[in-house]
């Protein structure tokens, strides 16, 4: 074979080759529903970091005399989990308890940790049960803000992100570390 016919073969079978591997699957990318479900998982996890590393005495601490304590904060988290989750689902009831949960005072690290890990359970349980197809369904959120249900969903984890986050102070001013950022 000389050296022309051998240039002509490599190219065809370059080509056929390149060819071949253009008509294989791609790897289809993570389902937005799946992707939220890690999200809420990777903050459950990242929440339950800062349940542990507080103390005792951070549960009651308050910053200033109008300011809610850090157990306050994190039981506000768990209880708006349940709330804005239930709005932008268009009423996916949580447990029975959850209009209780609001009223209760909850005083210990062990009550305040539990009742926050539960509510994620509950948000990452609902959108496991969410038809993907449905995410796009126009919602009404409180009687007010129109929205999709993953836009709902999306404020729902901006909020607990937003809450998680002020109580990085809470934890400095009383000398801990918080615990390193989980962004992926």
């Amino acid at each position: 074979m000389n050296y022309k016919n051998k240039v002509v073969l490599i190219a065809a079978l370059s080509a056929a080759v390149l060819t071949f591997l253009s008509f294989q699957p791609c790897e289809k990318p993570a389902a937005r529903k799946d992707a939220m479900i890690a999200a809420w998982e990777r903050a459950k996890a990242y929440t339950k970091e800062y349940l542990e590393a507080a103390t005792d005495e951070v549960y009651n601490f308050r910053p200033t005399p109008e300011m809610r304590s850090f157990g306050e904060q994190m039981h506000h988290l768990a209880v708006d989990n349940y709330i804005l989750v239930n709005a932008a689902t268009a009423g996916v009831t949580g447990p029975a308890k959850f209009r209780d949960l609001e009223k209760e005072t909850l005083k210990t690290k062990a009550e305040i940790t539990n009742a926050v890990l539960d509510s994620y359970d509950f948000v990452i349980t609902t959108i496991k049960s969410l038809d993907e197809a449905k995410l796009d369904t126009m919602v009404k959120m409180f009687n007010k803000w129109d929205t999709t249900i993953e836009e709902g969903l999306d404020k729902a984890f901006e909020h607990q992100t937003h809450h998680r986050g002020q109580t990085t102070v809470y934890l400095r001013l009383k000398g801990i570390t918080p615990p390193p950022e989980k962004l992926f």
